[in-house]
């Protein structure tokens, strides 16, 4: 996404803030904002897209307040890494050296993701890769409602194996299309075709074919991608793990039927476990479910113990939110996602 304006600068003080995350949840009305402790039998697992990171140009203290939240858990998958590496070795830095990262090639956008995780505890295993469909199956992603093709994710997501205790977790992390164009990679069919002989384009346009998908369509595609994979190896008794989160920024606007993109991702039998929190949206602007993770009903969803958000906007920077008129809104969300994010943690609780 294009990288935010850097706002005014605001003088903080780090340990405040970080008091301020810490005892959140002992505020009225915040209990349900806790995170569970670490334990042995107990699997901490996240996701969080953290706007343009290594695009914005954060400072040690904002990546301290980054590590602090991802230090509570076991295992992040983080969406939005720019190919500019500085924002998550920054993150990393501040982390205990016992904390590891593995992270993909850059795609749409020039976005990397990576999976930041306690190597004390979780254990890279062997299947590493990228979620891609084959060419020879892409005909096979396609909708009623639909009638453009798929040709691909614009960002391929990333799959990584981790073994905690006995149980062994396949994560495939995305960050579906979100833009009203064709996307980087996807053909203009209308500037392709002025380049052919005049009998090749005569030919090209008798041909039933239909355009790439294009806008919401390509990201109601991309989430039904997702769904047709995580069944096909569901199924496969040849998969390495078969136990599968899929999890990430899903761009979904509403976690209800009805919804195109939550129906697509649900089409194949995925469950989107309902959050512990009340909180209104996954981003801080309050109005959107897009961050999500998506699980198979059966020992992995039984395991879920609790799944919820943290909405760290409600207790840092108190002083910059003032009185929340709207000037000192504006101000707060504009200093907010450039130094943090516009995405809040979405994080699960799974006993292991």
């Amino acid at each position: 996404m294009p990288v935010f304006a850097k706002p005014r600068d605001y003088r903080w003080d780090l340990d405040r803030e970080l008091a301020a995350l810490r005892d959140y949840p002992k505020l009225p009305d915040k209990a349900d904002r806790a995170i569970p402790p670490k334990a042995d039998d107990r699997l901490l697992v996240a996701t969080w897209n953290i706007a343009n990171l290594g695009a914005q140009k954060r400072r040690e203290k904002d990546y301290r307040l980054l590590a602090e939240m991802i230090g509570w858990f076991d295992l992040v998958a983080v969406q939005e890494v720019n190919g500019n590496l500085d924002g998550l070795r920054g993150i990393l830095a501040q982390l205990p050296d016992r904390y590891r990262t593995i992270f993909s090639d850059a795609g749409g956008n020039n976005e990397r993701f990576a999976f930041i995780y306690d190597s004390g505890k979780v254990a890279l295993q062997e299947e590493i890769g990228e979620l891609t469909i084959p060419a020879a199956d892409l005909t096979k992603i396609k909708l009623p409602d639909i009638p453009a093709r798929f040709v691909g994710f614009d960002r391929n997501p990333m799959l990584a194996s981790f073994k905690v205790r006995d149980t062994v977790l396949l994560l495939a992390s995305v960050h579906l299309y979100f833009g009203k164009g064709r996307g980087k990679g996807v053909p203009d069919d209308e500037a392709d075709a002025v380049t052919l002989s005049p009998r090749a384009a005569a030919q090209a346009r008798r041909r039933v074919e239909p355009p790439p998908a294009n806008g919401i369509d390509r990201r109601v595609l991309e989430a039904f991608a997702v769904a047709w994979w995580a069944d096909k190896r569901h199924r496969d008794t040849h998969a390495y793990a078969q136990d599968v989160i899929a999890l990430g920024d899903f761009n979904l606007p509403k976690q209800v039927q009805g919804d195109r993109v939550y129906d697509a991702l649900t089409r194949k039998g995925l469950k989107l476990p309902k959050h512990s929190t009340h909180v209104g949206g996954s981003n801080v602007r309050n109005d959107a479910n897009y961050d999500q993770m998506a699980v198979w009903p059966g020992t992995l969803e039984s395991a879920i113990k609790q799944v919820g958000i943290f909405d760290f906007d409600g207790a840092v920077f108190r002083t910059l939110w003032g009185a929340g008129t709207e000037a000192q809104q504006k101000r707060f969300f504009e200093y907010v996602q450039y130094y943090v994010s516009d995405h809040r943690p979405l994080w699960m609780a799974l006993e292991v």
